[in-house]
């Protein structure tokens, strides 16, 4: 397997520096995790989020003519966050707990039933607001 960019793949962390990690490629290449591509938040002491022979997943963001490889941490966490929340959100069990995914139609008639009930809630809020105690003139 070749490194590209944009591939996320594992690596162990060889070394620790006050500016990032270097980390040992799977395919026998190695690469830096910069201090800054570490971890989502701020990494004041990448001692605290890291340590030698830990195994890690990277993103590979750039090689550059001489084939050195920057990698980040952070990015390859935001991918996978990103794939996560793609997951369908509409999938009902079936039979033996088992997830189904529903067909347009079943997803229209869930969206309208929801639609109905929200305004139907939305309609009565706004008739109660309407009908009642407050300060009416009277006509002369």
């Amino acid at each position: 397997m070749e490194v590209e960019i944009g591939k996320i793949i594992e690596g162990k962390v060889t070394g620790i520096t006050n500016f990032g990690a270097f980390v040992q490629l799977s395919v026998g290449k190695t690469g830096l995790v910069h201090i800054s591509e570490v971890a989502l938040a701020y990494v004041k002491d990448i001692n605290e989020h890291l340590k030698v022979n830990d195994v890690v997943k990277v993103k590979v963001i750039s090689i550059d003519d001489k084939g050195k490889v920057s990698l980040s941490i952070k990015k390859a966490l935001e991918d996978e966050q990103r794939k996560a929340a793609r997951k369908p959100a509409n999938v009902e069990f079936g039979q033996k707990g088992a997830p189904t995914e529903l067909s347009f139609e079943d997803k229209m008639k869930q969206f309208m039933q929801n639609s109905d009930e929200k305004m139907t809630d939305l309609r009565r809020n706004m008739d109660s607001k309407r009908s009642g105690g407050g300060y009416r003139r009277s006509a002369h």
